[in-house]
């Protein structure tokens, strides 16, 4: 291995270290309260280390956010392209890639957690992150209306269902619910219920005969 290249990967292995301890102290305190002193001293930085990669928080909350998007749009596209039949259960399931994934990684239900619930929202930070945020939930919305058209192409839902004001209403009832479950003001099942909330909406607009996993 070159020195260039392992100079490189010591660069970018530092720089997850900083974004791992950012995280876990947000998480913990809160964003106004995170100092750059903490950042560097959880894992052995000088303050002057933390500021040659991020010039200050609302850079260390967009790169946060980018990764994770850079991430999700990934799995989301995976996702879909291992489906093969369109079905109004594949709706369901592609919101809960988000669940499913931060319930087996601490760091990611942190960061969602941070982001939901914890999070100071400047407009100093939005300038930053608004065009990422928005950019995952084109996508998000993009897969989900393509669906709903593909399945109304194929007459499983009926004829005249507004398809965009249905995304728009399971993409409310995703993030109500997400926001109640990280919130602890959830006593169900999270999975299930979203699930049936779904459903709700699925028994509403499909046509006669169809089940939801045909």
């Amino acid at each position: 291995m070159s020195a260039m290249r392992r100079t490189k990967e010591d660069a970018e292995q530092t720089r997850q270290a900083i974004l791992e301890s950012a995280m876990d102290i947000f998480y913990e305190k809160g964003y106004s309260k995170t100092t750059f002193d903490e950042i560097a001293k959880r894992i052995n930085l000088t303050k002057g280390a933390v500021y040659w990669y991020f010039r200050n928080k609302p850079d260390i909350v967009a790169a946060l956010i980018n990764e994770f998007v850079q991430k999700h749009i990934k799995r989301l596209e995976d996702f879909r392209a291992g489906k093969k039949e369109e079905n109004l259960d594949v709706l369901a399931d592609m919101m809960l890639l988000a669940y499913h994934n931060m319930t087996a990684n601490p760091l990611e239900y942190k960061f969602i957690f941070f982001i939901t619930c914890q999070m100071e929202w400047s407009e100093a930070i939005l300038v930053k992150i608004r065009p990422l945020v928005e950019q995952t939930k084109e996508i998000s919305r993009k897969l989900m209306t393509d669906t709903l058209l593909k399945l109304k192409e194929n007459k499983k839902i009926k004829a005249d269902t507004d398809v965009e004001s249905i995304t728009e209403i399971l993409q409310a009832l995703w993030m109500g619910l997400l926001e109640n479950y990280l919130a602890k003001r959830m006593t169900l099942d999270f999975e299930k219920t979203v699930k049936q909330g779904f459903n709700l909406i699925f028994n509403s607009i499909k046509t006669e005969g169809v089940n939801n996993e045909n």
